[in-house]
C-alpha cells in the first residue's frame, strides 16, 4: 500500500512512519512543515526510495491534493498540537487544526484514498464528570485546541456523508522519544539540570501512554475492516501529576524537587480514558503500567548527551 503520513517527521508520525518501512513493501509519503517536526527523526531511512519527504503546510490545499494522489491511506497526525500554544495563537490553530484538516480530508476523497485515520485528543471532552471517559460522553472542550480538535471531528463525519471512509482516534497524553515540549521531555530535561519541576495547580490526574502503544493504534485503525465510531487510545490509568513528578525524580536520580504553582485555566484537570473499545475494536491491551517506560527515555537522553 501507499501511505501520506501528515506530520511524517514529528513525533509520532516519524514513530510511524518507522513502523511502515520496517514492513518492507509499504511505501510511505511523509509531509510536514517542519515547524515542530524534523528530518533528522527520519534519518534512518535515508536512501530508502520507499519513502517520499514533502517540506509543506497543510493549509496549503493544492499541495495537499497532490500528495493524496495514489495513496491507499492517510494518517493525520499534522497538527497544532499544543494547548497554550493554541491559545496564544488562535488562528494559526484554527487554520491548522481545521482548515487543514478540510483539506486533507478532501485531498483524500478526491483522490479516492482507501481510509483516512484522523488523531484527535483527549482534550475534546474537556474536564468530564465521570471517570474514566468513554467516547459516548459529550464533547465540551475547555480550550482552542480541544475546540479545533472538535471542529476536526465534525468534518471527518461530514466527509463520512460524501463516501470517505474515515476512523477516529482520540489519543491521550502520548510520551516516547523525539517529544518536545510537553511535561515528561520537560520535566525529564529539567530534572537532569537539577531544575524544579513546575506543577500547576497539582490536582491533575492524567492518561499516559507508551508510543508504541499509539503507532499500533494508528496501524489497526487503518487496516480492519471498519471503525465507525471514535476510540480512546490511553492507559486506562489515572496518573496524579504529583506522582509523575515523584516518578521523574526517581528514575532520573537528581536533586531536583516540585514546585507547586497556580493552576492555567486552559488545562484539562482530570482525564482517564475507558480502554473497552480499544481492546475490543482495534485488540490493544493498555499496560498495567504507563509510566514504565521512562527509564529508557532517560537511558536514550544520557547515551545521546554522550555522543
Amino acid at each position: 500500500m501507499r501511505w501520506l503520513v501528515t506530520g511524517g517527521a514529528g513525533f509520532i508520525g516519524s514513530h510511524l512512519v518507522d513502523a511502515l518501512l520496517a514492513g518492507g513493501e509499504e511505501e510511505v509519503i511523509a509531509l510536514d512543515s517542519l515547524r515542530r517536526g524534523h528530518w533528522e527523526h527520519l534519518a534512518a531511512h535515508e536512501g530508502d526510495e520507499r519513502l517520499m519527504r514533502i517540506q509543506a503546510d497543510i493549509r496549503d490545499a493544492d499541495t495537499v491534493a497532490a500528495a493524496c494522489d495514489g495513496v491507499d491511506v492517510v494518517v493525520h497526525l499534522a497538527a497544532q498540537s499544543n494547548v497554550l500554544g493554541a491559545s496564544k495563537n488562535v488562528h494559526y490553530s484554527a487554520e491548522t487544526n481545521v482548515v487543514g484538516t478540510v483539506n486533507v480530508l478532501a485531498g483524500a476523497l478526491e483522490a479516492g484514498a482507501r481510509r483516512v485515520v484522523f488523531t484527535s485528543s483527549r482534550e475534546v471532552y474537556g474536564d468530564p464528570d465521570v471517570l474514566p471517559v468513554t467516547e459516548d460522553q459529550p464533547l465540551a472542550p475547555k480550550n482552542n485546541y480541544g475546540a479545533s480538535k472538535t471542529a476536526g471531528e465534525a468534518y471527518c463525519q461530514a466527509f463520512r456523508q460524501r463516501g470517505l471512509d474515515v476512523a477516529i482516534l482520540r489519543l491521550a497524553n502520548v510520551y516516547g522519544p523525539r517529544d518536545t515540549e510537553r511535561v515528561i521531555p520537560l520535566w525529564l530535561d529539567r530534572a537532569a539540570r537539577g531544575l524544579d519541576l513546575d506543577v500547576y495547580g497539582g490536582r491533575q490526574v492524567l492518561d499516559f501512554i507508551w508510543i508504541d502503544v499509539v503507532v499500533q493504534a494508528l496501524l489497526r485503525a487503518a487496516e480492519i475492516d471498519a471503525l465507525p465510531e471514535p476510540v480512546n487510545v490511553g492507559s486506562g490509568t489515572g496518573t496524579p501529576i504529583t506522582a509523575l513528578a515523584e516518578r521523574v525524580i526517581s528514575v532520573t536520580e537528581t536533586t531536583a524537587r516540585v514546585a507547586l504553582l497556580p493552576a492555567r485555566d486552559e488545562e484539562v484537570v482530570r482525564f482517564v480514558a475507558d480502554t473497552t473499545r480499544m481492546r475490543d475494536v482495534l485488540g490493544l491491551t493498555p499496560p498495567d503500567d504507563p509510566l514504565a517506560h521512562l527509564p529508557l527515555l532517560v537511558a536514550g537522553r544520557a547515551k545521546a548527551a554522550a555522543r
